[in-house]
């Protein structure tokens, strides 16, 4: 643009023919000035000031900085924050102008003088990472709890057994004044004979899913009853939050849009309420998600009957921490994993049909990433049982 002007052409005419606006050849005139165009310093010049006019004094800044390390060494408190070094300054220049305490945080934030350091928050792993098949959406996981301590007017305390799919639609919500073993049993059977049975189960480690916790090598009803239909029961880690994320979500929002929201007089009408909200819910549930993507659910088996003095087959997979010495505890036994594992996760599978358990490595950075640890022998004790006719668990259903 600068030869063509100086060859002769106007600058209205130059500014056309390069689509640029008059002020920009203008301004490259005024940087090219009389000097020869291979003398000319085309670079890019910085728009900003080289010192903006309200920035601290770098004399001063250096006061602050060592002002901290002198607070830090001679000060009777040992206060080295923006509010003790403003304090300090204030009684060393009374009258001078000061920074304030938020500019001083400045200052050493710049200069890397903060002690505090910002918490990394990574992306949360997706829902069933720590099993495989559930989170490549090839199996599907129902989550099941208890919600205890609900009181009605006149009925004292009752509890609610829940279930919540992790891919699908499939909830329910059933009211007991005690949610025991066999209620819960009933209630399992009724869920999954209308929805279908799952890949997986997963629940806490209270004794009504686990069996009793006083005595080793104990395989409980519920436990029993998930591993005669097929179904990989699955223990959530003790104390550990988010694995249980979905069915606690329901759990709120079962208390929420029901529990809080109408005034029940009996359980009878309370468990219609219930129902049909459930049903509700599960209709929606099926309008957001897309069904062809959901995992496939087994039909239940028909007939079928609860046989509790058969050998288990299958596997039960327990999500546990480590401790110190990267030893995990399961089925009331100590099994050492591996010294260079201490306080982390997990995830131990006892298969009773091969009579070994194989532990394998967890993390929520790396869920892709999930190695074996050792394979260790379990062979089930085989319990002495009377000879007085075998009890099965009944059909019945829950109204």
């Amino acid at each position: 643009m600068v030869a063509a002007v100086r060859s002769g052409h106007s600058q209205r005419a130059v500014a056309r023919e390069f689509r640029v606006a008059l002020r920009t050849v203008q301004n490259w005139l005024r940087r090219a000035g009389e000097e020869a165009l291979s003398a000319v310093d085309w670079s890019t010049h910085r728009r900003t000031p080289k010192r903006r006019p309200r920035q601290t004094d770098p004399a001063l800044e250096r006061r602050v900085c060592l002002l901290r390390k002198e607070l830090e060494r001679e000060s009777a408190l040992g206060f080295v924050g923006a509010q003790a070094i403003h304090d300090a300054l204030c009684a060393e220049r009374p009258r001078a102008s000061l920074p304030s305490p938020r500019t001083i945080n400045r200052i050493l934030r710049r200069n890397g003088l903060l002690d505090g350091k910002a918490r990394v928050r990574r992306p949360a792993p997706g829902r069933g990472w720590y099993l495989p098949s559930v989170a490549a959406a090839q199996g599907e996981l129902d989550s099941f709890d208890v919600v205890e301590d609900l009181r009605m007017e006149g009925r004292g305390l009752f509890q609610v057994f829940t279930a919540r799919a992790l891919w699908g639609s499939a909830v329910g919500a059933w009211l007991a004044l005690v949610a025991s073993t066999d209620f819960v049993l009933t209630a399992l059977e009724v869920f999954w004979r209308k929805h279908g049975l799952p890949a997986f189960a997963q629940f806490d480690n209270d004794v009504r899913f686990q069996g009793g916790h006083n005595h080793p090598d104990v395989i409980g009803r519920v436990m029993r009853l998930c591993l005669s239909l097929g179904v990989t029961p699955v223990f959530a880690p003790p104390l550990e939050t988010g694995f249980q994320a979905a069915i606690e979500n329901f759990n709120g929002l079962w208390q929420r849009k029901v529990w809080e929201r109408f005034h029940h007089e009996t359980l009878e009408t309370f468990s219609a309420v219930s129902e049909r909200f459930t049903e509700a819910y599960s209709r929606r549930l099926d309008r957001l998600l897309n069904p062809e993507h959901h995992p496939e659910r087994r039909p239940f088996p028909s007939p079928w009957s609860l046989d509790l003095q058969c050998p288990p087959r299958g596997r039960v997979i327990y999500l546990r921490r480590t401790d110190q010495s990267g030893t995990v505890k399961l089925l009331g036994h100590r099994f050492s994993l591996d010294p260079l594992w201490p306080h982390r996760l997990a995830r131990c599978e006892v298969d009773f049909d091969r009579e070994q358990i194989d532990c394998f490595r967890r993390r929520r950075r790396a869920p892709d990433d999930q190695p074996l640890i050792v394979s260790l022998p379990y062979q089930l004790p085989r319990r002495r049982f009377d000879t007085r006719p075998r009890h099965k668990h009944p059909v019945t259903t829950i109204s």
